[in-house]
């Protein structure tokens, strides 16, 4: 099978033609003597691909028919929508809130309402709210996906126009993403996956332009390319972090590129490592550094925006709420005097600290024993039992004392009169954690007085800094131990009222060992120290907010675990053996299920099979000294062929190694790269010659010679390519009646009755009315 370059010849004076033959895409193309002859030969010619044009313009328009057609039903709330529609009105309002993704999608969608004069006064509350009745642009705010969405599948076309496809092998592509259902889907609705593919897909072409480029290095169109990359890398990890593994893909191909040049027996000369180093800190600079400050661009116009107090304040320190506006908080903190009563909540679940006079059981369900002593518990509802009076050490002289950071206190309970005390008896879930208790006050003055004393540590407070409710957030410690009082969400048994339990963590710098002082009710309402002084937002560091910020969405992004109805597996993924239930109407039995097209699905991911069982038998076949592939095949096999499925392991494998939360949209970014893999291998498998077309190179044979002397090569090859376009003919139109036959469920109408919705459960997917 001879390959020779059909890839796009545009005339470009300041790029030799010898840098843009087909097989120049891929990870590390080895380039072919032969080839470089024949391109050589045939320098300033053009061939102006009309057939690839029409197709593409073509492919374009029905990919903007297919998102944009009935963009504006349902007109109410759908899915997810509650959150990134959400967010768009809180950045129009500039009220903070917090994401566990990064900036980039969400500020998409509030430029898109800001171009419409949209104020952000509907907050998306609901699924199946009323767009109409709340007077928001729905429609506008859902064409920045469609777009977004439309415009992928050009670039799909693009990238293997780029690479040297042929034309039934880029049409092949780019229909397995213009009609798939799970992208329709996704791309008409305000959700962040139309921008996290589009960018993807964007780095994909951007790294082709530049590899192609490699043999004028550093030149203009080299530094664009190059540059392109790095700022469509930066929009992928800024929509959502997954987009770590488009930087995974390209730094691959870039590592393997890397290794080539510094190899010292290169075809085209060594380098000196002067010049090497040359090329990696272009590359270091254009795809990590330029990148990053992207990255951190978004989220200065993400702090610069959002200077209100909002929802979002309870995820952040009080030194970054101090910031913000208007933050009820701060604005309500009160300083704590010793003697004062107060309630005690734990930041993370909520519960107060609580006592109350029944005792620990003499053993708990697995045999071990307690101390018998008062329960301390953690408890939903503000009590009188969630009252303790904080108390110093040495009663002269402190009545009307501020308490300070890093103080060792005593905490009365007010209700039974008795003092807490944390002591080495096992809690009664965790038998490495200390449990908490009370004792008389007799007790706590004599042989315990010790294990009551707990020390005030406040977060990122400063020495002598004062306690105040609300905003002083803290850690208490118990001094003798060094251990952190702790809650956690799992209910005590019947003895304890199914109440939170608490206990000693050892482990201090754990950040769910945060608790806030509530409520002070011993205060009197005349208090001075209730008088609320006029405050000014303070200033903080941009890389300041942005760490803690981060620390933040990687925490609480992790901590997706919970199960969800509609959550899968990744096995499940290439075999789309579930949706998710996006929308559903009763009264019209209509409904939006996310699902990708099956028979598209099904088919990419044979053949990325397929392709795999190709490499391991030309593999074995070399290595019993049998070679049955060209060495032009075989480069791009491995490399063009090769870089595509890369893509598509990076963009799919890593997810078995997560344990958060994970649904079918994940596998788009990873469904782009098997189409691409697809297109690749059908060429492959019919063994098409690129090179029947109308440009100069596809008068020269495989070794050069004239094809009027090779009429069987050129019958042959004829041959192979109209059974190609058979094969994509019939696949294509496969692809095309999977799509009809789903589009009801991904457009959300029409209607269907239950003999259809039933005929539409391919995979036992749950559709609703289906009874």
């Amino acid at each position: 099978m001879s390959q020779v370059g059909s890839a796009r010849k545009r005339k470009d004076a300041s790029i030799p033609v010898k840098a843009k033959d087909a097989s120049s895409t891929g990870i590390a193309a080895p380039r072919d003597a032969e080839l470089d002859a024949i391109v050589k030969a045939n320098t300033g010619k053009k061939s102006v691909e009309w057939n690839y044009r029409f197709a593409l313009i073509i492919i374009t328009v029905l990919a903007f028919i297919t998102r944009f057609w009935g963009i504006s039903h349902p007109n109410e709330v759908v899915f997810d929508e509650v959150h990134f529609g959400k967010f768009a009105s809180y950045y129009l309002e500039r009220t903070y809130f917090f994401d566990v993704h990064p900036p980039f999608g969400k500020l998409l969608f509030a430029l898109m309402g800001w171009f419409v004069g949209y104020d952000g006064h509907f907050h998306f509350d609901n699924i199946g709210d009323s767009y109409i009745n709340n007077k928001v642009p729905y429609v506008a705010f859902r064409a920045m996906p469609a777009l977004l969405g439309a415009l992928t599948v050009p670039v799909v076309f693009d990238i293997m126009w780029e690479s040297g496809y042929t034309l039934p092998a880029c049409i092949l592509s780019a229909c397995l993403v213009l009609f798939d259902n799970a992208h329709i889907g996704q791309t008409r609705l305000i959700l962040l996956d139309a921008t996290l593919v589009f960018a993807m897909a964007c780095s994909l072409l951007c790294y082709i332009k530049f590899y192609k480029l490699r043999h004028a290095p550093f030149g203009r169109k080299w530094w664009k390319w190059l540059l392109l990359t790095g700022f469509a890398l930066s929009c992928v990890i800024s929509t959502k972090y997954v987009g770590l593994f488009a930087f995974i893909t390209i730094g691959s191909a870039v590592a393997i590129d890397l290794w080539g040049l510094l190899d010292i027996n290169r075809r085209q000369g060594a380098l000196s490592l002067p010049e090497f180093g040359k090329h990696f800190m272009a590359r270091a600079f254009a795809l990590i550094i330029v990148p990053f400050f992207f990255y951190l661009f978004w989220f200065q116009v993400h702090f610069a925006l959002l200077y209100r107090s909002g929802p979002g304040d309870d995820f952040m320190s009080p030194e970054f709420q101090e910031t913000l506006s208007d933050n009820v908080m701060l604005a309500n903190a009160v300083t704590i005097d010793y003697y004062d009563n107060i309630q005690i909540r734990h930041k993370e679940t909520g519960g107060y600290l609580h006592s109350h006079p029944d005792r620990y059981p003499l053993r708990y369900e697995d045999g071990r024993v307690s101390s018998q002593g008062q329960q301390v518990t953690g408890y939903p509802y503000s009590d009188a039992n969630n009252h303790w009076q904080i108390i110093p050490l040495v009663d002269d002289e402190v009545l009307g004392h501020h308490v300070k950071n890093n103080e060792l206190v005593r905490l009365r309970h007010v209700v039974t009169n008795t003092i807490l005390l944390s002591h080495d008896v096992a809690s009664p879930y965790y038998p490495t954690n200390q449990e908490f208790t009370t004792v008389s006050l007799e007790d706590a003055l004599g042989d315990r007085f010790n294990d009551t004393l707990f020390e005030i540590r406040i977060e990122n407070g400063k020495p002598g800094q004062e306690f105040k409710s609300l905003s002083g957030q803290f850690k208490l410690i118990h001094n003798p131990s060094k251990v952190a009082m702790w809650t956690h969400s799992t209910p005590l048994p019947d003895w304890a009222y199914k109440q939170q339990e608490i206990n000693g963590n050892k482990n201090l710098a754990q950040s769910s060992n945060i608790w806030f002082v509530d409520e002070i009710p011993s205060i009197p309402a005349n208090s001075e120290r209730l008088i609320k002084k006029e405050r000014k937002p303070k200033s903080m560091p941009f890389l300041k907010k942005w760490f803690e910020l981060q620390r933040a969405m990687f925490f609480h992004n992790n901590a997706l675990t919970s199960s969800h109805p509609y959550a899968s597996e990744p096995y499940m993924w290439p075999f789309l053996f579930r949706g998710v239930s996006f929308w559903t109407q009763n009264d019209t039995r209509q409904q939006i299920y996310f699902l990708g097209n099956p028979l598209g699905w099904w088919i990419a991911s044979s053949l990325l099979a397929v392709y795999v069982g190709i490499v391991a038998a030309d593999q074995l076949s070399l290595r019993r000294g049998v070679d049955a592939l060209d060495k032009r095949t075989r480069s791009r096999l491995y490399n063009s062929t090769g870089f595509f499925f890369l893509a598509w392991a990076m963009h799919y494998l890593p997810f078995y190694l997560m344990g958060r939360q994970l649904f079918l949209h994940h596998y788009l970014p990873a469904h782009l790269a098997s189409a691409l893999v697809t297109g690749a291998l059908l060429e492959f498998i019919f063994n098409v010659d690129p090179d029947l077309d109308d440009s100069p190179s596809a008068k020269l044979g495989k070794k050069g010679v004239p094809k009027k002397h090779l009429p069987a090569r050129e019958k042959l090859a004829n041959q192979d390519l109209l059974s190609c376009w058979a094969a994509v003919g019939a696949i294509i139109a496969i692809i095309i009646g999977g799509w009809y036959f789903f589009l009801p469920l991904t457009y959300g109408y029409p209607g269907l009755t239950v003999p259809q919705v039933n005929a539409r459960k391919w995979m036992a997917y749950d559709l609703h009315f289906a009874k």
